[in-house]
């Protein structure tokens, strides 16, 4: 028998070195056997190394996700633009350097689909396979452990699980945000992640959310940049940015909305607190139209901006229309001299999956201006496309051909945000809203 002979990743049983003896003989200086004296077989410490490599990918809880490696993944990714390829070819060497040597905190954003899962798992595998011990978790899995540790007849106690999980060498979150938004859960959440951040311990943490949409104390710890790297995986395509002549509202979020505007009566205030609320839901979960009532100042364009701005952030489209400018728009395009076909702008309107009608109700009142708003109106009520239009007219002084898709219930909703001009103070919170302003005539 010689060990030469044997083969890492072998069994002992299988090995043509050892032949299932477990043992070989050693060698003189010279290379050949010294037949007095045995050693184990390298099939042996093969199969501990494997068996090794099987508890952690046990303990790691990855499933079937253990074929994720950074050897089948593309280190440009699969679509998007250059720059966005450039930009994930980036995140790729910056996942394989955190997995070859973890410290602090990676966070990896971006929407469904864009990469994060496939990064983490193979942060995680390239671990396993060094053999180090890795936990991964989604957050809704991670919580769910934790809540059956509070069984009578529970075979891990929350105690010892919550310990376990905040101290394991290495944790992999993903899909945070998807989790239930319950106090209970996002104190665990927030108990978790700041144990990890104080303790400097190693974390992966995967999300579709922007970081302006995570909680505060969520968001300060996972953007600090003295333990975390944040790494952009959005990817690119049409209508995902804003165009010239929109800069303010491109700079118009959630976070930047001031929602307390401690000079306004308290129901006021809830009123728009309220508002956040909505606009802020229907940006994580856009179904059917929301309709923002309100006057000039309000808020309500913030608010749409700040939807838009929510979709950019997570790689997804949207295009926002300010009513009038797009009706001037339209009526350039029959010049021969416009850029772009009047087929090609009112189609893109009409069929973007994401759309923003601001200042409607602003626009000239002329027969062709109605037809033209009430076709896309009708083809986005009628394709069920998620819509968001914000105007200071009340339903009744709307074109009823369009007011009537406004109001219903099963596919609308309707908010009038109370507040006053943020420009004015307490004593405006109660003064009538203000006429629409004279719209400039065009004719067709």
């Amino acid at each position: 028998m010689s060990g030469a002979d044997s083969h890492p990743g072998e069994t002992p049983s299988d090995c043509p070195g050892c032949r299932g003896a477990r043992f070989v003989y050693a060698r003189n200086a010279d290379g050949k056997p010294d037949y007095s004296l045995t050693v184990p077989c390298r099939c042996v410490d093969s199969a501990a190394d494997a068996e090794k490599v099987r508890r952690l990918a046990e303990y790691s809880r990855l499933g079937t996700l253990r074929s994720l490696t950074f050897d089948n993944l593309l280190p440009e990714g699969r679509h998007g633009s250059p720059q966005n390829r450039a930009g994930f070819k980036s995140a790729y060497h910056a996942a394989l350097t955190f997995a070859e040597s973890p410290v602090g905190f990676l966070v990896l954003t971006g929407p469904s689909g864009a990469g994060k899962t496939h990064l983490a798992a193979a942060i995680t595998n390239r671990r396993i396979d060094a053999g180090h011990a890795v936990l991964y978790r989604s957050a809704p899995d991670l919580l769910d452990d934790l809540k059956a540790g509070f069984a009578s007849n529970a075979d891990n106690p929350f105690p010892d699980t919550f310990e376990m999980i905040k101290n394991t060498p290495l944790l992999v979150i993903d899909d945070l945000g998807v989790q239930s938004d319950t106090a209970w859960a996002r104190e665990k959440m927030d108990q978790l992640i700041t144990y990890r951040f104080n303790h400097e311990l190693p974390t992966v943490i995967a999300t579709a959310l922007p970081m302006d949409n995570l909680d505060d104390r969520l968001k300060n710890r996972l953007s600090d940049p003295r333990l975390a790297k944040v790494l952009n995986l959005a990817t690119g395509g049409a209508d995902m940015d804003w165009p010239p002549g929109l800069d303010l509202q491109r700079t118009m979020n959630f976070l930047s909305f001031d929602r307390d505007r401690l000079n306004l009566p308290p129901e006021d205030r809830d009123n728009l607190a309220r508002a956040y609320q909505v606009a802020h839901d229907f940006a994580r979960a856009p179904e059917g139209w929301l309709i923002l009532q309100g006057v000039t100042g309000c808020g309500k364009t913030h608010l749409a901006s700040a939807i838009v701005n929510f979709r950019y952030q997570g790689g997804q489209t949207a295009l926002f229309v300010v009513v009038p400018e797009f009706l001037d728009h339209l009526r350039s395009a029959f010049s021969p001299d416009a850029k772009v076909s009047y087929d090609e702008l009112f189609d893109r309107v009409k069929t973007t999956p994401f759309l923003v009608l601001d200042d409607f109700g602003e626009q000239a009142t002329t027969p062709w201006a109605q037809e033209k708003l009430y076709q896309v109106i009708s083809y986005r009520y009628n394709a069920r496309l998620p819509t968001v239009v914000t105007t200071r007219a009340s339903l009744d002084e709307i074109e009823p051909a369009i007011s009537s898709r406004f109001i219903d219930h099963q596919f609308s909703m309707v908010f009038n945000i109370t507040a006053p001009d943020y420009r004015g103070d307490a004593s405006h919170a109660k003064a009538r809203r203000p006429a629409p302003r004279p719209s400039r005539q065009f004719k067709k």
